[in-house]
């Protein structure tokens, strides 16, 4: 190489040098960005899974362990959870998170977000427009228009035939569907169900409406807090008013005809038993979200919420099937499993936990103070004389000043007693 060539490259090198010891020696001031520059944008945070990381991930999660038994053989659900209804441990789960459409399981947000609203002896007289909207092909408890109903029998036609009628009856004397549905979509958010947008009131299926089972399960616990909502779940039959006619006799009558409960670990069908310490909640099935469900149970003093989504075995029942099944896998587990995760509680009764204050949360409406009696069983008609006695253990709930409660442990379910054996 050239002597001339390399007495240039090497005075490049020892100015390059030197220019980066003057940037690493420089005054803060020159080395920071003038005002016109933007700083680089910060990686976006990282946003927590609600519940906990594992309910997150996809697949099934659990924690297996000697002495904890192998989870049920040949589940087929989309989605399911098995969670502790007190403690709010999430025992097992698969997709937890799944955004998948909820059917009428999707009531139970309807119930929760209006039960409070009126007294159940309130009437309502039918408009035609109060109608107007429901879905074709919609379960129908009967609702006709030009009569006359109380709460009690709209909340019974809602519950127990899952009707879409007796639910737009209720969202018209709230106000309409879109009222309805924003406020059906702003106590999802209170109970932190991220993961729920409601489109109709009755969980027909449209466009965009989606739950989990991880969320419906937060619904279903919300609404249990309630007595109305525990009563009307967990009610097998009931007596429904008809259209009024003419009889004979030339007079106007109105009789009442049986409707029952289309929840089958409840009310049972011909291949599946009612399972045993069963006291509600709801059931789904539409075309787009195939059988939804979410059940509670009692045993042995343990309370267990189970959900299951969209079983891809499309038997009869399979939904109900399966559900029965994790819970006997749950009640067996229980005690002996490590959690996967838990059930958060609303936000307002996790920011009263962690600042008490006088503030209320809409999931709470309806509750009942520390040192209540039991409340009234569930009637469910019929002669068989069967139902669950539903009540607040004394202590459990503490009342604050402003109207909401902080909870022992976590966010305890009122007590439910276990089903009465058939006479």
């Amino acid at each position: 190489m050239p002597a001339t060539e390399k007495t240039v490259r090497r005075s490049l090198l020892v100015a390059s040098a030197v220019l980066l010891s003057t940037a690493l020696t420089a005054p803060a001031t020159l080395a920071a960005p003038s005002p016109s520059t933007s700083p680089p944008a910060a990686p976006p945070a990282h946003t927590p899974v609600v519940g906990g990381e594992r309910l997150g991930k996809p697949g099934t999660q659990v924690n297996l362990a000697a002495g904890v038994p192998v989870l049920p053989k040949g589940l087929s659900g989309r989605s399911w959870i098995v969670a502790d209804a007190e403690t709010g441990d999430v025992l097992a789960a698969h997709d937890a998170h799944r955004p998948l459409a909820p059917a009428s399981t999707l009531k139970m947000l309807f119930a929760d977000t209006l039960l409070p609203k009126w007294p159940r002896t309130t009437t309502h007289r039918v408009e035609p427009s109060d109608l107007a909207g429901v879905g074709a092909g919609s379960s129908m408890v009967g609702v006709k228009e030009n009569e006359t109903y109380s709460v009690h029998d709209l909340w019974l036609g809602v519950f127990l035939r899952s009707g879409n009628d007796a639910v737009h009856v209720l969202a018209a004397m709230n106000g309409g569907v879109d009222k309805t549905v924003d406020e059906m979509n702003a106590h999802a958010e209170e109970l932190q169900a991220l993961d729920t947008h409601a489109v109709s009131p009755d969980g027909y299926d449209a466009p965009g409406q989606v739950s989990s089972a991880y969320d419906l399960t937060l619904i279903a616990r919300s609404g249990l807090q309630k007595k109305d909502f525990r009563e009307y779940c967990s009610t097998v039959r009931a007596q429904f008013p008809g259209e009024t006619k003419k009889n004979k006799k030339g007079k106007r009558v109105r009789e009442s005809f049986e409707i029952q409960n289309t929840n089958r670990l409840l009310s049972g069908d011909y291949d599946v038993p009612v399972y045993q310490g069963i006291a509600g909640v709801k059931n789904g099935n539409t075309t787009n979200a195939g059988a939804t469900f979410t059940g509670v149970a009692e045993r042995d003093g343990k309370v267990l919420l189970v959900t299951v989504m969209n079983p891809s075995k499309k038997e009869s029942n399979e939904v109900y099937k399966e559900t029965a099944r994790l819970f006997d896998w749950g009640f067996a587990a229980a005690g002996k499993v490590e959690p996967v995760g838990e059930l958060v509680p609303p936000k307002s009764v996790a920011d009263a936990t962690a600042a008490p204050g006088p503030s209320a949360s809409p999931g709470q409406a309806g509750g009942t103070g520390a040192g209540s009696q039991p409340v009234a069983s569930a009637h469910t008609g019929g002669a068989d004389g069967m139902g669950v006695a539903l009540g607040i253990t004394g202590g459990v709930l503490v009342l604050l000043a402003g109207g909401a409660f902080l909870v022992n442990r976590r966010w305890p379910l009122p007590d439910l007693v276990r089903r009465r054996p058939r006479p």
